[in-house]
């Protein structure tokens, strides 16, 4: 088995973001990555850029090392099986499909490989998701190969099975609701007199630095709050504002029911 191939089967929105992210962290270097799609030809801005393209599955599994299932999560069992017998013998499996377990997987794979779930979410693409994994009898080698992947296209997260839903609410699900702030935010921008275009950028680059006081420091986000709420200011008018309105009881009312919308499947 060659060591550094890598198998990407299903080269929708997800599995063309993850390539994305994998040329943009330089893993082409590493791997020989091959990526699959029924329609081949929506896959050349990804053969444009050095990666294995086509529609045959098979041949993009034969001899790959890490085999990336991101096709739809109905589709996930049945395409497995169909790849089993092609697999090399120590692939490690990681599908990237919401709902289907782990339990599925090993049933799907004749439980001989070691399987992985991961959920990263759409800025993988440009290696700032937050991937949470899981697995079940992977050795240690296995948990870092796994580990030092998804370390280079954003933070993983190693967590239990019975927590994925809520790590994909919060991170993948996520991503929607902070866009959506700060859609809001450069709509009340361009209202009190910015243009669209600089409204965007100041209010972007804003949530990107207030998410690296956290991700950089050790500190809550009450007390990057703090300081910049002095009082009588502007700042502090603004929060009551907005927490009258629910603000925080609005996001954890969201965050609540998309949770418990994926229990319900």
């Amino acid at each position: 088995m060659e060591s550094g191939k890598l198998a990407i089967i299903g080269g929708g929105k997800l599995g063309s973001a993850l390539a994305e992210g994998m040329i943009r962290a330089g893993l082409i270097a590493e791997y020989r990555i091959h990526i699959t799609r029924r329609n081949a030809e929506l896959l050349k801005p990804l053969a444009d850029k050095g990666l294995i393209t086509g529609s045959d599955n098979i041949a993009a599994v034969k001899d790959a090392s890490i085999v990336l299932l991101a096709v739809k999560p109905w589709q996930v069992e049945e395409v497995l099986g169909s790849l089993v017998d092609s697999l090399a013998p120590s692939a490690v499996i990681i599908s990237l499909a919401a709902g289907v377990s782990l339990k599925k997987l090993q049933e799907a794979s004749g439980d001989r490989f070691t399987v992985f779930r991961a959920i990263p979410n759409t800025a993988v693409a440009v290696c700032e998701s937050v991937t949470a994994v899981c697995s079940v009898n992977a050795s240690e080698g296995d948990i870092k190969l796994v580990g030092s992947l998804f370390s280079g296209l954003g933070i993983v997260e190693f967590i239990p099975e019975d927590k994925i839903n809520a790590a994909t609410v919060l991170a993948s699900c996520g991503t929607a609701f902070a866009l959506r702030y700060i859609r809001a935010a450069v709509e009340a921008g361009v209202e009190i007199g910015l243009s669209p275009e600089t409204a965007v950028n100041m209010v972007a680059q804003t949530v990107k630095g207030a998410a690296s006081l956290l991700l950089d420091g050790d500190a809550h986000p009450e007390a990057e709050i703090d300081k910049v709420t002095t009082p009588g200011g502007v700042t502090i008018a603004g929060l009551n504002a907005m927490e009258h309105a629910g603000f925080s009881s609005s996001i954890i009312l969201g965050i609540n029911a998309a949770f418990r919308k994926t229990e319900n499947k």
